[in-house]
Protein backbone atom coordinates (compact mmCIF):
# COMPACT_ATOMS: atom_id res chain seq x y z
CA UNK A 1 0.00 0.00 0.00
CA UNK A 2 2.80 2.43 0.94
CA UNK A 3 4.34 1.89 -2.50
CA UNK A 4 1.52 3.96 -4.01
CA UNK A 5 1.51 6.66 -1.35
CA UNK A 6 3.07 10.05 -2.01
CA UNK A 7 5.37 10.71 0.94
CA UNK A 8 6.58 13.98 -0.55
CA UNK A 9 9.39 15.53 1.49
CA UNK A 10 9.44 12.44 3.70
CA UNK A 11 10.34 10.07 0.85
CA UNK A 12 13.89 9.56 2.13
CA UNK A 13 12.55 8.61 5.57
CA UNK A 14 10.15 6.22 3.86
CA UNK A 15 13.13 4.54 2.21
CA UNK A 16 14.84 4.21 5.60
CA UNK A 17 11.74 2.64 7.14
CA UNK A 18 11.40 0.17 4.25
CA UNK A 19 15.03 -0.83 4.70
CA UNK A 20 14.66 -1.19 8.48
CA UNK A 21 17.19 1.57 9.12
CA UNK A 22 17.23 3.45 12.41
CA UNK A 23 16.06 7.06 12.34
CA UNK A 24 18.23 9.86 13.70
CA UNK A 25 17.52 12.81 15.98
CA UNK A 26 17.34 15.02 12.89
CA UNK A 27 14.85 12.62 11.28
CA UNK A 28 12.68 12.82 14.38
CA UNK A 29 12.64 16.61 14.36
CA UNK A 30 11.77 16.63 10.65
CA UNK A 31 8.86 14.29 11.31
CA UNK A 32 7.50 16.59 14.01
CA UNK A 33 7.91 19.61 11.75
CA UNK A 34 5.92 17.91 8.99
CA UNK A 35 2.18 18.54 8.81
CA UNK A 36 1.65 15.70 6.33
CA UNK A 37 -0.33 13.70 8.88
CA UNK A 38 -1.46 10.95 6.46
CA UNK A 39 2.19 10.29 5.57
CA UNK A 40 3.19 10.11 9.24
CA UNK A 41 0.40 7.62 9.86
CA UNK A 42 1.32 5.50 6.85
CA UNK A 43 4.98 5.37 7.93
CA UNK A 44 4.07 4.47 11.51
CA UNK A 45 1.76 1.72 10.31
CA UNK A 46 4.59 0.14 8.37
CA UNK A 47 6.49 -0.34 11.64
CA UNK A 48 3.41 -1.23 13.67
CA UNK A 49 2.38 -3.96 11.19
CA UNK A 50 5.91 -5.31 11.05
CA UNK A 51 5.98 -5.68 14.84
CA UNK A 52 2.42 -6.63 15.72
CA UNK A 53 0.50 -7.45 12.52
CA UNK A 54 -3.21 -6.67 12.91
CA UNK A 55 -3.39 -7.31 16.66
CA UNK A 56 -4.44 -4.73 19.24
CA UNK A 57 -3.79 -5.55 22.87
CA UNK A 58 -5.77 -4.52 25.94
CA UNK A 59 -6.15 -5.46 29.60
CA UNK A 60 -8.91 -5.49 32.19
CA UNK A 61 -7.09 -3.44 34.77
CA UNK A 62 -7.83 -1.67 38.03
CA UNK A 63 -6.15 1.63 38.86
CA UNK A 64 -5.51 1.91 42.57
CA UNK A 65 -4.05 5.09 44.02
CA UNK A 66 -3.19 4.05 47.56
CA UNK A 67 -2.51 7.60 48.75
CA UNK A 68 -2.73 11.13 47.38
CA UNK A 69 -0.57 12.60 50.13
CA UNK A 70 2.60 13.91 48.51
CA UNK A 71 5.55 16.10 49.46
CA UNK A 72 6.20 17.09 45.84
CA UNK A 73 4.61 20.00 43.98
CA UNK A 74 4.51 19.18 40.27
CA UNK A 75 2.85 21.91 38.21
CA UNK A 76 0.92 19.47 36.03
CA UNK A 77 -0.71 17.60 38.95
CA UNK A 78 -4.26 18.04 40.24
CA UNK A 79 -4.24 14.82 42.29
CA UNK A 80 -1.78 15.38 45.13
CA UNK A 81 -2.45 16.85 48.58
CA UNK A 82 0.25 18.08 50.92
CA UNK A 83 0.66 16.29 54.28
CA UNK A 84 -2.09 17.59 56.54
CA UNK A 85 -4.03 19.21 53.69
CA UNK A 86 -7.76 18.70 53.47
CA UNK A 87 -8.74 15.94 51.06
CA UNK A 88 -5.68 13.78 51.70
CA UNK A 89 -6.21 10.03 52.12
CA UNK A 90 -4.30 6.76 52.55
CA UNK A 91 -5.67 3.23 52.23
CA UNK A 92 -4.46 0.50 54.52
CA UNK A 93 -3.08 -2.72 52.98
CA UNK A 94 -6.24 -4.46 54.21
CA UNK A 95 -8.47 -1.93 52.44
CA UNK A 96 -6.43 -2.36 49.26
CA UNK A 97 -6.74 -6.13 49.40
CA UNK A 98 -10.51 -5.76 49.78
CA UNK A 99 -10.72 -3.42 46.78
CA UNK A 100 -8.74 -5.89 44.68
CA UNK A 101 -10.96 -8.79 45.73
CA UNK A 102 -14.06 -6.79 44.81
CA UNK A 103 -12.62 -5.86 41.40
CA UNK A 104 -11.69 -9.47 40.65
CA UNK A 105 -15.20 -10.60 41.54
CA UNK A 106 -17.02 -7.78 39.74
CA UNK A 107 -14.88 -7.24 36.63
CA UNK A 108 -12.51 -10.25 36.45
CA UNK A 109 -9.50 -7.92 36.29
CA UNK A 110 -6.19 -9.41 35.20
CA UNK A 111 -3.95 -6.53 36.26
CA UNK A 112 -3.63 -3.89 38.95
CA UNK A 113 -1.88 -0.57 38.40
CA UNK A 114 -0.74 1.15 41.62
CA UNK A 115 0.75 4.64 41.84
CA UNK A 116 0.34 7.37 44.43
CA UNK A 117 1.93 10.27 46.22
CA UNK A 118 5.22 10.52 48.08
CA UNK A 119 3.69 10.00 51.51
CA UNK A 120 6.32 10.46 54.26
CA UNK A 121 4.30 8.27 56.66
CA UNK A 122 4.54 5.15 54.48
CA UNK A 123 7.70 3.08 54.78
CA UNK A 124 8.90 0.10 52.79
CA UNK A 125 7.11 -2.24 55.18
CA UNK A 126 3.77 -0.74 54.09
CA UNK A 127 4.47 -1.52 50.42
CA UNK A 128 5.76 -5.01 51.15
CA UNK A 129 2.60 -5.78 53.10
CA UNK A 130 0.38 -4.21 50.42
CA UNK A 131 1.91 -6.29 47.62
CA UNK A 132 1.84 -9.49 49.66
CA UNK A 133 -1.83 -9.00 50.52
CA UNK A 134 -2.72 -8.41 46.88
CA UNK A 135 -0.83 -11.55 45.95
CA UNK A 136 -2.76 -13.49 48.59
CA UNK A 137 -5.99 -12.26 47.03
CA UNK A 138 -4.91 -13.70 43.66
CA UNK A 139 -1.80 -15.68 42.80
CA UNK A 140 -1.77 -14.84 39.09
CA UNK A 141 -2.89 -11.21 38.81
CA UNK A 142 -0.21 -8.94 37.32
CA UNK A 143 0.93 -6.36 39.90
CA UNK A 144 2.39 -3.24 38.30
CA UNK A 145 3.24 -0.71 40.98
CA UNK A 146 5.29 2.34 41.96
CA UNK A 147 6.96 4.78 39.60
CA UNK A 148 10.67 5.48 39.58
CA UNK A 149 10.20 8.67 41.69
CA UNK A 150 8.30 6.60 44.27
CA UNK A 151 11.15 4.05 44.33
CA UNK A 152 13.61 6.91 44.87
CA UNK A 153 11.51 8.32 47.71
CA UNK A 154 11.36 4.92 49.41
CA UNK A 155 15.09 4.35 49.00
CA UNK A 156 16.02 7.75 50.45
CA UNK A 157 13.71 7.42 53.45
CA UNK A 158 14.69 3.78 54.08
CA UNK A 159 18.42 4.36 53.72
CA UNK A 160 18.56 1.60 51.11
CA UNK A 161 19.88 1.36 47.58
CA UNK A 162 17.53 1.39 44.61
CA UNK A 163 18.50 -2.19 43.85
CA UNK A 164 17.68 -3.37 47.36
CA UNK A 165 14.29 -1.64 47.37
CA UNK A 166 13.41 -3.14 43.98
CA UNK A 167 14.63 -6.59 45.02
CA UNK A 168 12.56 -6.46 48.22
CA UNK A 169 9.43 -5.48 46.32
CA UNK A 170 10.00 -8.17 43.71
CA UNK A 171 10.43 -10.81 46.41
CA UNK A 172 7.12 -9.62 47.86
CA UNK A 173 5.32 -10.31 44.58
CA UNK A 174 5.80 -7.25 42.37
CA UNK A 175 5.75 -8.08 38.64
CA UNK A 176 6.72 -4.79 37.00
CA UNK A 177 6.90 -1.01 37.15
CA UNK A 178 4.68 1.53 35.40
CA UNK A 179 6.40 4.22 33.37
CA UNK A 180 5.25 7.28 35.28
CA UNK A 181 7.49 10.06 36.50
CA UNK A 182 9.39 10.34 33.23
CA UNK A 183 7.47 13.48 32.19
CA UNK A 184 9.99 15.18 29.83
CA UNK A 185 13.65 14.33 30.31
CA UNK A 186 15.19 17.60 29.16
CA UNK A 187 16.46 19.43 32.27
CA UNK A 188 15.19 22.82 31.11
CA UNK A 189 11.62 21.58 31.02
CA UNK A 190 11.98 19.35 34.06
CA UNK A 191 13.23 22.23 36.19
CA UNK A 192 10.10 24.21 35.36
CA UNK A 193 7.34 21.62 35.63
CA UNK A 194 8.64 19.17 38.29
CA UNK A 195 11.77 20.62 39.86
CA UNK A 196 11.40 18.47 43.02
CA UNK A 197 11.23 15.22 41.07
CA UNK A 198 14.20 12.95 40.30
CA UNK A 199 16.38 13.76 37.29
CA UNK A 200 16.13 12.00 33.95
CA UNK A 201 19.36 10.14 34.66
CA UNK A 202 17.99 8.84 37.96
CA UNK A 203 14.72 7.76 36.32
CA UNK A 204 16.67 5.83 33.69
CA UNK A 205 18.99 4.29 36.29
CA UNK A 206 16.08 2.97 38.38
CA UNK A 207 14.55 1.36 35.29
CA UNK A 208 17.94 -0.04 34.32
CA UNK A 209 18.23 -1.70 37.73
CA UNK A 210 14.66 -2.99 37.54
CA UNK A 211 15.43 -4.58 34.18
CA UNK A 212 18.58 -6.19 35.57
CA UNK A 213 16.48 -7.74 38.34
CA UNK A 214 13.98 -9.13 35.83
CA UNK A 215 11.28 -6.54 36.46
CA UNK A 216 9.95 -5.43 33.07
CA UNK A 217 8.66 -1.87 32.89
CA UNK A 218 6.84 0.68 30.79
CA UNK A 219 7.99 4.14 29.77
CA UNK A 220 5.98 7.33 29.37
CA UNK A 221 6.28 10.89 28.07
CA UNK A 222 4.06 13.76 29.19
CA UNK A 223 3.55 16.12 26.27
CA UNK A 224 1.47 19.11 25.27
CA UNK A 225 2.68 21.69 27.80
CA UNK A 226 5.93 23.70 27.50
CA UNK A 227 8.11 21.15 25.69
CA UNK A 228 9.14 21.51 22.05
CA UNK A 229 9.78 19.10 19.17
CA UNK A 230 13.44 18.64 20.07
CA UNK A 231 12.55 17.83 23.68
CA UNK A 232 10.19 15.05 22.59
CA UNK A 233 12.75 13.54 20.24
CA UNK A 234 15.47 13.75 22.90
CA UNK A 235 13.15 12.01 25.37
CA UNK A 236 12.36 8.98 23.24
CA UNK A 237 15.94 8.58 22.04
CA UNK A 238 17.12 8.34 25.66
CA UNK A 239 14.58 5.57 26.14
CA UNK A 240 15.74 3.91 22.94
CA UNK A 241 19.34 3.94 24.16
CA UNK A 242 18.42 2.24 27.45
CA UNK A 243 16.30 -0.32 25.59
CA UNK A 244 19.32 -1.15 23.41
CA UNK A 245 21.17 -1.91 26.63
CA UNK A 246 18.56 -3.82 28.66
CA UNK A 247 15.61 -4.83 26.45
CA UNK A 248 13.49 -4.30 29.55
CA UNK A 249 10.73 -1.98 28.31
CA UNK A 250 7.50 -3.64 27.25
CA UNK A 251 5.73 -0.53 26.01
CA UNK A 252 5.88 3.21 25.50
CA UNK A 253 2.91 5.35 26.51
CA UNK A 254 2.58 8.98 25.35
CA UNK A 255 0.52 10.89 27.92
CA UNK A 256 -1.31 13.99 26.76
CA UNK A 257 -1.23 16.73 29.39
CA UNK A 258 -4.66 17.37 30.91
CA UNK A 259 -4.68 20.92 32.20
CA UNK A 260 -7.87 21.44 34.20
CA UNK A 261 -7.37 22.08 37.94
CA UNK A 262 -3.57 22.21 37.60
CA UNK A 263 -1.21 25.18 38.15
CA UNK A 264 -0.43 25.11 34.40
CA UNK A 265 -4.09 25.26 33.38
CA UNK A 266 -3.64 28.52 31.49
CA UNK A 267 -1.36 26.79 28.96
CA UNK A 268 -4.25 24.80 27.54
CA UNK A 269 -3.90 21.32 26.10
CA UNK A 270 -2.63 19.55 23.01
CA UNK A 271 -5.00 19.10 20.07
CA UNK A 272 -5.77 15.89 18.23
CA UNK A 273 -3.27 16.74 15.48
CA UNK A 274 -0.37 16.70 17.97
CA UNK A 275 -1.77 13.61 19.71
CA UNK A 276 -1.62 11.60 16.49
CA UNK A 277 1.73 13.06 15.49
CA UNK A 278 3.26 12.03 18.83
CA UNK A 279 1.99 8.48 18.37
CA UNK A 280 3.34 8.19 14.84
CA UNK A 281 6.75 9.76 15.49
CA UNK A 282 7.22 7.74 18.68
CA UNK A 283 6.49 4.50 16.83
CA UNK A 284 9.01 5.43 14.13
CA UNK A 285 11.82 6.40 16.51
CA UNK A 286 11.33 3.64 19.10
CA UNK A 287 12.25 0.76 16.82
CA UNK A 288 13.24 -1.49 19.75
CA UNK A 289 10.27 -1.12 22.13
CA UNK A 290 7.68 -3.65 20.96
CA UNK A 291 4.46 -1.93 21.97
CA UNK A 292 2.99 1.57 21.71
CA UNK A 293 0.03 2.23 23.99
CA UNK A 294 -2.67 4.85 23.57
CA UNK A 295 -3.68 6.15 26.99
CA UNK A 296 -7.24 6.89 25.95
CA UNK A 297 -8.16 8.51 29.27
CA UNK A 298 -5.98 11.48 28.30
CA UNK A 299 -7.01 11.77 24.63
CA UNK A 300 -10.55 10.36 24.64
CA UNK A 301 -11.83 7.07 23.30
CA UNK A 302 -12.52 8.25 19.76
CA UNK A 303 -9.03 9.63 19.23
CA UNK A 304 -7.56 6.57 20.92
CA UNK A 305 -9.36 4.47 18.32
CA UNK A 306 -7.99 6.62 15.48
CA UNK A 307 -4.49 6.27 16.97
CA UNK A 308 -4.65 2.56 16.07
CA UNK A 309 -3.93 3.75 12.53
CA UNK A 310 -0.98 5.89 13.67
CA UNK A 311 1.33 3.21 15.05
CA UNK A 312 -0.54 2.24 18.22
CA UNK A 313 -1.03 -1.49 18.91
CA UNK A 314 -2.26 -1.32 22.51
CA UNK A 315 -5.46 0.46 23.52
CA UNK A 316 -4.53 0.20 27.18
CA UNK A 317 -6.92 -1.17 29.73
CA UNK A 318 -10.37 -0.66 31.08
CA UNK A 319 -8.63 1.71 33.57
CA UNK A 320 -11.24 1.05 36.23
CA UNK A 321 -11.22 3.62 39.06
CA UNK A 322 -8.60 5.90 37.44
CA UNK A 323 -8.29 9.16 39.43
CA UNK A 324 -5.12 11.08 38.56
CA UNK A 325 -6.09 12.12 35.02
CA UNK A 326 -9.75 12.53 35.93
CA UNK A 327 -8.80 14.92 38.73
CA UNK A 328 -7.16 16.98 35.97
CA UNK A 329 -10.42 17.23 34.04
CA UNK A 330 -10.67 14.08 31.92
CA UNK A 331 -14.28 13.32 31.02
CA UNK A 332 -13.58 9.78 29.79
CA UNK A 333 -15.33 6.74 31.37
CA UNK A 334 -14.02 5.27 34.62
CA UNK A 335 -15.67 1.88 34.24
CA UNK A 336 -15.20 0.85 30.62
CA UNK A 337 -16.01 -2.81 30.02
CA UNK A 338 -14.02 -5.45 28.16
CA UNK A 339 -16.84 -5.69 25.63
CA UNK A 340 -16.74 -1.96 24.90
CA UNK A 341 -12.98 -2.02 24.36
CA UNK A 342 -13.21 -5.01 22.04
CA UNK A 343 -15.96 -3.28 20.05
CA UNK A 344 -13.76 -0.19 19.59
CA UNK A 345 -10.89 -2.34 18.38
CA UNK A 346 -12.92 -4.50 16.00
CA UNK A 347 -14.82 -1.56 14.52
CA UNK A 348 -11.48 0.03 13.63
CA UNK A 349 -10.56 -3.12 11.69
CA UNK A 350 -8.22 -4.80 14.17
CA UNK A 351 -8.11 -8.03 16.12
CA UNK A 352 -8.38 -7.63 19.94
CA UNK A 353 -6.10 -9.61 22.24
CA UNK A 354 -6.60 -9.69 26.01
CA UNK A 355 -3.26 -9.50 27.82
CA UNK A 356 -1.69 -8.16 30.97
CA UNK A 357 1.47 -6.05 30.93
CA UNK A 358 3.56 -9.15 30.18
CA UNK A 359 1.74 -9.30 26.81
CA UNK A 360 0.99 -12.98 27.29
CA UNK A 361 -2.31 -13.78 25.61
CA UNK A 362 -5.07 -14.30 28.16
CA UNK A 363 -7.93 -14.82 25.72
Amino acid sequence: MSEFFDFGALSDIHEKIKAGERLSFEDGVRLYRSNHLPALGALAQMVRTRLNANRVFYSVNLHLNHTNVCTLRCLFCAFARRPGEEGGYTFSPEEIQDKVKQAIEKWQINEIHIVGGHNPDLGLDYYVRMIRMIRRANETIYIKALTAPEIDDLAVRSGMSYRDVLFTLKESGLDGLPGGGAEIFHPRVRQKICKDKISADTWLEIHRLAHELGLRTNATMLYGHIENDEDRVDHVLRLRALQDETRGFFSFIPLAYNAENTPMQKLGEAGGFLDLKVCAVSRLLLDNIPHLKAHWITTGLKLGQVALSFGVDDLGGTNLNEKIVHDAGSKTPVDLSRQELEHLIRSAGYEPRLVDSSYQYAG
